[in-house]
């Protein structure tokens, strides 16, 4: 048995997540829909968005940091090298959730059965970008839009995606 790595960002219309450090939306829907998604469980993430999540995990979160770091010591949560080490301390996990940065999505990406992809309506032009998303190898199942309202300064959507082939992660 192995977990599901499901990827979950917020994604600008030119690719990009962020513009260095931090996501640069509010977007209270999204983040709900986050929050709700990420709810007790294993959580897949690099040192720096570690770093700049403190504070924000809950109890039922199990972080586990991807860093070349090896004496990196959490309070909660395990470090690992590697994203099939990850996935190894995973297994008994129903889902494994990556939440990013950059190198860790391009990481995780080859070995990702699910996408959930907030594809927020603005360009932000430059930035660390989100590994390109294959309509060859994803398919997506569900999309739901928001609209701009007092509380959202951009529309967006978010979409879930299932990888077409699945993988033979057993080895």
């Amino acid at each position: 048995m192995s977990a599901t790595l499901t990827l979950i960002a917020a994604v600008s219309a030119d690719g990009f997540i962020s513009t260095g450090t931090g996501v640069p939306w509010d977007l209270p829907a999204d983040r709900a829909h986050f929050r709700a998604y990420t709810q007790n469980k294993w959580l897949l993430l690099g040192r720096r968005t570690y770093e700049e999540m403190k504070g924000w995990f809950q109890p039922g979160h199990h972080p586990l940091v991807l860093t070349r770091d090896p004496k990196f010591e959490l309070a909660h949560g395990n470090a690992v090298s590697s994203v099939p080490e990850a996935l190894r301390l995973a297994r008994a996990q129903r889902e494994l959730v990556c939440l990013g940065g950059a190198e860790v999505y391009a990481a995780a990406m080859p070995h990702a059965h699910r996408l959930v992809i907030t594809r927020v309506h603005q360009v932000l032009g430059r930035g660390l970008a989100f590994p390109v998303i294959s309509a060859r190898e994803w398919e997506p199942v569900s999309r739901r839009s928001q609209g701009l309202d007092a509380e959202h300064a951009y529309e967006f959507e978010i979409t879930t995606s299932q990888r077409i082939q699945q993988l033979d992660l057993a080895a």
